[in-house]
């Protein structure tokens, strides 16, 4: 700021995660967009909750304080599945646990308005307001809290990706009017006192204490929030928090590529900030340093993931001369070694697939793009696609260009032609292809909004022969989740079978965690599928949570305890014993006897190297995957 000139601040933005310049970071596309509007920002990055000097080394500033809990809920970031803490933060220093509070977003919130005043306009953003910004089911809890906007006692949330509404709030601040002459602002939601200022035409949801009593309250309010996220024609919603009521404005509308493009061109440093460099850095920075994301938006529609209240199912997409700009960037860096580790999104192939109809007037309301079959006016082309990777691929000091943000396989199936297909495994695959069929029971899969067991079966076997032909041993690297609404122990069971079957040994098992704002957790804590109102079974005790995780590692002599006693509890003793369809041994195995080996599919391999997701800052809180290092080897 000395060196600015800068008197004061406009804007002082406090972040849960460490700062990386990158635009794979919420607070650097936040900071970096506000300063191109002529604003003054400061990034406060994991600030100290418990000491007041941290929240005031910058001053006051003279517009507003936003406040945002990072890349991820806050809760997701420092808890496990079985609610123990973390031993790692990668988007903290040096992968360190404890920089952040619980309920970040609140903790924060709380001390700026203790500090600067109630004067002050105080504005929520990221994942963890958009998810918390409705009445919802907080897991680590255990109990429905009230919206965020309410406990954190902010003035304004913007929810989803927030440039469009930010722009026009911050212009209004800026012209002295107060954050009350912005409530009609789209992609923004507020807090009233009193119901005779509520709009006439808004939607009321069922209220905190009606949902707290009636868990059927609770679906209901879920679905008729989940219907409105529409940016055309979304109803203002409002829902009584106590006292309070909170409203919340249709979704802000998409940003045309153009938009998009410039929000991906400012001027990042593409680092992280140089007071990290002793401390290790930042290891979330090490997964995208070499990535490109090509498009933001998911309809995919999986029943776990919060991508539809945050992004939106729209998919709004850079365009290829944006992308082949920023990958020449990329060649320049100094430890670049020729290798573009990935060009996706959510879904790699949803790029650019837009429907016309989606386009003009919304998502539809009543069903998804992909479940339980795939909308015909959905478009089905990675033509573009392809030459976009075709074009990245022969950029000089390019060697290679991967796919890691995962694809999509139902959709490809569903491709006229396999050109991209056959793309697709000859150059932009690194031995092994990530996808998530998630399980393989038909009414589990139902409940997650997946394509049906045949579907991933018949792309398996395309995908094998693809390879054949092209005479290449490539494998398929297939994640799972555990414990998920609809899954029984049988149904878990029926998982491991599956596995043993196909010579898997995954070294990720992913337990499903209910985060706010998703469908699944809405499954979870009202034991309803609000979709049909029809019971859904949910595993609640920790003890069959951890039996059903433990099924996808059955052959893990750690499990070994938890997995008998799951086949015991599921009339499965048959899969005990000698016998070499049994998951648990309870004998050597016969002289000779093959013992499947391979953890992929596709056929026969060495045990790859270690099984790494790529994090995607917009869609990460989808999964929880634990690792594990391998010990180090010493030389004598």
């Amino acid at each position: 700021m000395r060196e600015k000139g800068w008197p004061c601040l406009d804007f002082l933005l406090i972040s849960g995660d460490a700062y990386v310049d990158h635009s794979s970071f919420g607070a650097a596309i936040i900071g970096r967009f506000l300063e191109s509007k002529g604003f003054k920002v400061g990034v406060l990055p994991q600030p100290d909750w418990r000491k007041d000097g941290d929240f005031l080394r910058m001053g006051r500033p003279r517009l507003a304080v936003l406040v945002s809990s990072g890349n991820l809920d806050s809760m997701l970031a420092n808890y496990t599945a079985a609610k123990k803490p973390r031993k790692k933060d990668d988007y903290s220093l040096g992968g360190r646990a404890g920089l952040r509070p619980d309920y970040a977003i609140e903790v924060y919130a709380k001390k700026a308005r203790a500090l600067f005043g109630p004067e002050m306009p105080l504005i929520l953003g990221g994942m963890e307001a958009s998810l918390r910004r409705f009445v919802h089911y907080d897991y680590w809890r255990d109990e429905v809290l009230p919206s965020v906007l309410v406990s954190s006692e902010a003035d304004l949330l913007i929810y989803g990706m927030a440039e469009a509404a930010l722009a026009e709030v911050a212009a209004r601040l800026a012209a002295g009017f107060p954050p009350a002459a912005c409530r009609d602002v789209a992609g923004l939601a507020y807090a009233l006192r009193d119901e005779a200022l509520l709009p006439a035409e808004a939607l009321r949801l069922p209220s905190l204490d009606e949902v707290k009593r009636d868990k059927k309250a609770f679906a209901r309010a879920f679905m008729l929030a989940d219907k409105e996220q529409n940016f055309a024609d979304g109803k203002i919603l409002a829902q009584k928090n106590g006292e309070a009521w909170v409203v919340n404005n249709r979704p802000a509308r998409p940003l045309t590529a153009g938009e998009l493009d410039a929000v991906y061109e400012l001027p990042y440093e593409r680092r992280w900030h140089p007071s990290y460099d002793a401390s290790g850095g930042i290891p979330a920075f090490d997964e995208v340093r070499f990535s490109l994301l090509s498009h933001r938006g998911c309809f995919g529609g999986c029943s776990f993931c919060s991508l539809n209240f945050h992004q939106g199912r729209l998919i709004q997409s850079r365009s290829a001369e944006s992308l082949l700009a920023e990958a020449r960037l990329i060649t320049k860096d100094k430890d670049f070694k020729g290798y573009i580790h990935d060009v996706g999104g959510p879904s790699a192939n949803f790029r650019g697939q837009v429907c016309g109809k989606a386009q003009k007037s919304g998502p539809c309301r009543d069903r998804q793009c992909l479940h339980p079959k795939i909308c015909p006016r959905l478009p089905a082309d990675s033509g573009e696609y392809e030459k976009l990777l075709t074009d990245l691929r022969r950029l000089p000091g390019v060697k290679k260009v991967f796919i890691r943000s995962g694809i999509r396989f139902d959709y490809l199936l569903a491709e006229k032609s396999r050109s991209f297909f056959h793309t697709l495994c000859r150059y932009h695959i690194s031995g092994q292809l990530k996808v998530a069929p998630e399980h393989v029971v038909p009414h589990v899969l139902a409940a997650m909004g997946k394509p049906g067991p045949e579907i991933y079966r018949a792309f398996v076997g395309e995908y094998n022969s693809v390879n054949a032909k092209q005479k290449r041993r490539q494998f398929l690297v297939p994640y799972f989740i555990s414990s998920h609404p609809g899954c029984t122990l049988k149904d878990a069971v029926a998982l491991a079978e599956y596995l043993r079957d196909h010579g898997l040994r995954p070294e990720q098992a992913q337990d499903f965690i209910p985060t706010p704002g998703t469908l699944s957790t809405c499954m979870y804590y009202s034991g309803l599928d609000p979709r049909s109102m029809s019971p859904v079974y949910s595993a609640k005790t920790p003890q069959e949570k951890a039996m059903q995780r433990a099924l996808l590692q059955y052959d893990k002599p750690v499990n070994r305890g938890l997995v008998i006693a799951a086949l015991q509890e599921a009339g499965r003793e048959d899969l005990i014993g000698p016998g070499p369809r049994c998951l648990i041994k309870t004998a050597e195995q016969p002289p000779g006897a093959r013992r499947p080996a391979s953890p992929t599919e596709g056929g026969k391999s060495k045990r790859p190297r270690k099984q790494i997701r790529q994090p995607v800052p917009s869609a990460v809180g989808r999964r929880e995957a634990g690792r594990k290092s391998k010990p180090s080897r010493k030389k004598k």
